[in-house]
Parts: structure tokens; sequence; C-alpha cells
């Protein structure tokens, strides 16, 4: 996956706008973060415990959970060597989180 797609699915969550900080691109929903690049490669989205917990069993070589997340709702996508479907959903569960207000 490619930020382009990352892109691409953002322009089907509505209320969702892309911002860029450091040359890197945000996902925001209203304000509030859905998705952020970390480098050319790497993709934090937000993501409830629960649902981060789920998609690292499952998911172990799309996801991650550098030490530096792991207080925080977010869990990290490897955009190259990841499984685009299980990418695409954690953004539109972000989305989802956001909207709800969590």
């Amino acid at each position: 996956m490619r930020i382009s797609e990352v892109d691409h699915v953002a322009d089907t969550l509505d209320g969702v706008r892309r911002t860029t900080s450091a040359g890197l691109a945000q996902w925001r929903y209203h304000g509030r973060v859905v998705a952020r690049q970390l480098d050319d490669t790497l993709l934090a989205i937000r993501a409830e415990f629960d649902y981060r917990d789920a998609v690292l069993r499952q998911f172990p070589g799309t996801f991650s959970l550098p030490a530096r997340f792991a207080k925080h709702m977010m869990v990290v996508a490897d955009l190259d060597g990841g499984d685009p479907g299980a990418i695409e959903d954690a953004l539109v569960a972000a989305w989802e989180l956001q909207r709800s207000g969590g």
C-alpha cells in the first residue's frame, strides 16, 4: 500500500481531511487524528485498545506496537509489507472511533 492509496481510502471517509506536518501526511476527522504518516513505509493509526490487540494478533506482519505508542490508542501499520485490506479496515475503524468521540 502507498500513501496515495491511504489518501484514496481517506477520501471515502466523510469529514476526513488531509494535512501535512514536517512533510508528512496526517488525516483528521474534525481535527482528531485518524492516521499519520511516520515515514515512507509506516503509518500510525488510531485504534481502541481491544481493536489494537486483535489486529496485532491477527496481522503480526502488518501491525506493530512500538514502545512509544504502548500507552496510546495507536497501532503502526507497515505499508510496504502489510495486508492492504487490514490497513484499510483499520483506517475505517479509526474514523468510526473519532466520529463517535472515542
